[in-house]
């Protein structure tokens, strides 16, 4: 658990530097790219958090959090589609 929550804090601490580099470097930032990065981290500080629960509640966050991936690929990847036709 301490290392889940370790790596859940250095990809934050990454997240906030690499918006800093690409403010500094004023190049624009798509939003399905930092919803994208928001999503990653919020899944992993979900998982440092869950993991101290018992398993079945375990299975149930774990299967959440995919469904949730699984639908946020599917309206960025519907989105893009749309955009190119």
């Amino acid at each position: 658990m301490v290392m889940l929550t370790a790596i859940a804090v250095l990809l934050s601490l990454i997240f906030i530097g690499w918006l800093i580099w690409w403010a500094v470097a004023r190049k624009p930032i798509k939003a399905h790219v930092l919803m994208y990065l928001l999503s990653t981290l919020a899944g992993v500080y979900t998982l440092a958090f869950f993991l101290s629960m018992d398993i079945p509640t375990i299975l149930k966050v774990l299967v959440s959090i995919i469904l949730g991936a699984t639908f946020i690929f599917l309206a960025a990847y519907s989105q893009r589609q749309r955009e190119a036709g």
